[in-house]
């Protein structure tokens, strides 16, 4: 008979640590598992609403960056921790968002971690890179976890309306604060209330009409937003018939939609450029 006190062997993980770079609008950070079946795999096979795949999206940074490292490491278990997270539609270029990846029950240890870089980025052309891939240690994963930054963003703006140039110089530079109440697109995964962060216009800048636009299409602008950490930017551009205050529609009396956006830079939590933590040495396995 087994004895009930007995605990489970412990497990035997590795962690490293790197950076990603997501370039494509099509791609969620982590698993993005079908919300009715859960990816369950009987619930699944009746699911309409991913129809039997048990997933919303075909793959992941998680998983693209693991089958790699699955490979090398040999073993399927793995964990993904990343400095915060963008939305699938966002782009996360620049230097990228930092990650660590746990592999939980390795039966190899002896990794060439620069051979897993170049691979992950072979295959994956036009969609995802990663860099500065290094042996860390556990602790880490609650630092990048819990360390607030702020972003810097990119967007592209359609305007419903003219745009008057003396109220965008008096938007660029100033520390803004902004009251948000949790956006409808969120409501079913955060909790409704009103949130305070700041907010800095960095740049403006008219896009050009496509050749053969009609007359009288929204004009476009690409605009450059620093945010403190937890900032829903579409709603900060749209307002969300208020829910967000003062936002780019209010502040320039015009209707404004984001487009597209996209993450250019990870800060530190005042809002300057990130201090990149030199790579540890010496760190292996943790058993």
């Amino acid at each position: 008979m087994s004895d009930p006190q007995r605990s489970e062997p412990p497990q035997s993980k590795v962690f490293i640590e790197g950076r990603y770079r997501k370039l494509c609008r099509d791609l969620p950070q982590t698993v993005f598992f079908c919300p009715e079946c859960k990816g369950h795999p009987r619930r699944r096979r009746g699911c309409a609403r991913c129809e039997g795949f048990g997933k919303l999206t075909r793959d992941s940074v998680q998983e693209l960056v693991g089958w790699v490292f699955g490979a090398a490491f040999k073993t399927r278990k793995n964990k993904f921790h990343g400095a915060g997270r963008e939305d699938v539609d966002v782009r996360m270029l620049g230097r990228g968002r930092p990650f660590v990846i746990e592999m939980v029950n390795p039966k190899v240890f002896d990794v060439d971690l620069a051979a897993v870089e170049l691979e992950v980025n072979r295959r994956n052309p036009g969609r995802l890179e990663v860099e500065g891939l290094h042996w860390t240690e556990k602790n880490r994963i609650r630092a990048i976890k819990e360390t607030p930054h702020a972003k810097e963003y990119e967007a592209r703006v359609s305007v419903a309306g003219e745009l008057a140039p003396e109220a965008l110089a008096g938007l660029v530079g100033r520390r803004i604060q902004v009251v948000q109440q949790t956006p409808q697109r969120v409501a079913h995964r955060r909790a409704d209330k009103a949130r305070e962060r700041w907010i800095e216009f960095r740049a403006f800048e008219p896009i050009a009409p496509p050749e053969g636009a009609p007359a009288g299409a929204p004009a476009e602008w690409r605009v450059r937003i620093r945010t403190e950490h937890g900032t829903y930017v579409k709603e900060v551009i749209n307002g969300e018939a208020g829910s967000t205050r003062p936002s780019l529609t209010e502040l320039v009396g015009v209707a404004c939609q984001c487009v597209e956006l996209d993450v250019v830079a990870i800060l530190d939590v005042e809002g300057q450029a990130e201090e990149i933590r030199p790579a540890p040495v010496g760190f292996g396995h943790d058993v």
